[in-house]
């Protein structure tokens, strides 16, 4: 049987949330989701907390600036590096505060090389993912960068488990050639599955050597490539509930029969009225009976989460919106 790092209706967040005070935001965190917490992401703070930013300033040797285009390498690190830098330290230290005894998984999240080769553009001004060599690069120092990070983490968490979640919400685009151009008139070139699956697999197998972390793929897009992601060496896939079509039925539960863990974004992201709790509760069963597993094993290897990240909530709604995750699973576990 495959061990996961959480308990059986277990519920977590995505990432982003709403606000500036990353203290505040990990106490909500924390208060709501007690059994897989994760470390808030701020892009309200402005560049540098932001996905893209935040993760760039991981990368070993390659600096990052900002242009009214977006993010592009830098010859040397620069103001908008030290930022991101910056932001992330600090973080890290609210971390360790306020959450330093936390003794249970608890998740971090950073930019996949797809996706960060997807919206960082080189010194002329085309994405990085249009240049095979860019992304070797990207990879390689992305690798030893999350690595670092991993290894910081269980520093500052000494009894925690750290679960690290790779976001990819560009991959699907990246594989199909729908990625625009950096003027935007044209596609770029469609990225090969094996191409793919390699670089993902770097970062996760040096992030994550011996047991230093415990892998998923966030992908909130639709067309989740999930043979590849488990190729790559996901443990859980996290995905929105919604954009699961009956076509893909044969991956995810291939996925799930070799014990990948579905992270089910079953919760609006944005503000919205949420409904009876069952309402909620009742299309995550409605999928797992699709692929015909037992009900026994939903609450096991089923995480309830947001549709996406939160950034774009208001703060009232972020911590109704994460105990109806909480409440959800709990629902799910309690009647298996």
């Amino acid at each position: 049987m495959t061990s996961y790092p959480w308990q059986p209706g277990t519920a977590t967040g995505i990432g982003s949330c709403p606000g500036e005070d990353p203290a505040e935001a990990l106490r909500i965190v924390l208060g709501e989701l007690p059994d897989l917490p994760h470390l808030p992401e701020l892009p309200a703070r402005g560049p540098g907390a932001d996905l893209t930013g935040r993760t760039a300033g991981l990368l070993v040797d390659m600096p990052i600036h900002l242009e009214p285009s977006g993010w592009r390498f830098s010859d040397r690190p620069g103001r908008d590096t030290l930022r991101s830098l910056d932001h992330l330290a600090r973080d890290l230290d609210v971390l360790e505060e306020v959450a330093g005894a936390h003794d249970g998984p608890f998740k971090v999240q950073v930019c996949g090389p797809w996706t960060l080769a997807a919206t960082i553009e080189l010194r002329h001004g085309d994405r990085a993912v249009k240049d095979p060599g860019a992304v070797r690069d990207l990879t390689a120092s992305l690798a030893e960068g999350v690595a670092a990070h991993v290894a910081d983490v269980r520093r500052r968490l000494p009894r925690a488990e750290v679960v690290l979640q790779l976001d990819e919400p560009s991959l699907p685009a990246a594989l199909a050639g729908t990625l625009p151009t950096a003027s935007g008139f044209s596609r770029l070139r469609a990225i090969e599955e094996p191409v793919a699956e390699d670089a993902l697999r770097t970062v996760i197998e040096t992030a994550c050597r011996d047991g230093a972390a415990f892998p998923v793929v966030h992908c909130c897009a639709r067309n989740v490539p999930y043979g590849l992601l488990r190729g790559a060496g996901a443990k859980a896939i996290s995905v929105d509930l919604h954009l699961v079509p009956r076509r893909d039925d044969d991956a995810v539960g291939e996925a799930i029969d070799a014990g990948v863990g579905l992270w089910l974004g079953a919760v609006p992201a944005t503000d919205a009225a949420l409904p009876a709790l069952r309402t909620t509760v009742d299309p995550v069963r409605a999928l797992w009976r699709r692929f015909g597993f037992p009900r026994a094993q939903l609450s096991r290897q089923v995480v309830i989460t947001p549709a996406c990240g939160m950034a774009g909530a208001s703060p009232g709604y972020v911590r109704a919106a994460l105990k109806r995750c909480r409440d959800a699973a709990r629902m799910l576990h309690e009647a298996d």
